[in-house]
């Protein structure tokens, strides 16, 4: 099995540990948003979603990645929570079992956005067309 070390020039992407931390914050930080003990008048009626949660390596550092339903801007929901930002992790300390409590920055989630325009434009009638094409061959001399 490869070790994982700072000196690797490898990208291997998150540990399980990392992930696991991650998840377990998220899963919290959505029961405090559920219960609703965040009191931000820019955040009230609003639906969040808490789509990822990246640790940094030591576990120190959490990103938070969120966006609301609807037509809400998810840069105020960013704005908003990073406002309480002190107050969540606090939250957070209680509920988790860990050594330390991160540090939780939260970004704005333009994601489901993006599928969405993807979504769009696949559905146009000349990607349609293409899409539907059943006999698809090249030409030898054609590239793809």
């Amino acid at each position: 099995m490869k070790k994982r070390n700072s000196k690797s020039k490898e990208t291997l992407g998150p540990t399980n540990r990392q992930l696991r931390a991650g998840e377990n914050i998220r899963h919290v930080l959505v029961n405090i948003i559920a219960r609703g003990e965040i009191h931000d008048p820019a955040l009230q009626g609003i639906s969040i979603t808490i789509g990822e949660v990246r640790m940094s390596p030591d576990l120190k550092h959490a990103n938070i990645f969120v966006s609301a339903l609807g037509d809400d801007n998810p840069e105020i929901v960013a704005k908003s929570l990073n406002h309480a930002a002190a107050f969540l992790r606090g939250q957070v300390a209680h509920e988790i079992d860990a050594k330390f409590t991160p540090k939780l920055r939260f970004i704005a989630d333009n994601s489901y956005d993006v599928a969405l325009k993807i979504d769009g434009l696949l559905a146009q009638p000349h990607v349609q067309q293409d899409l539907d094409r059943k006999n698809f061959t090249l030409d030898e001399d054609e590239e793809f």
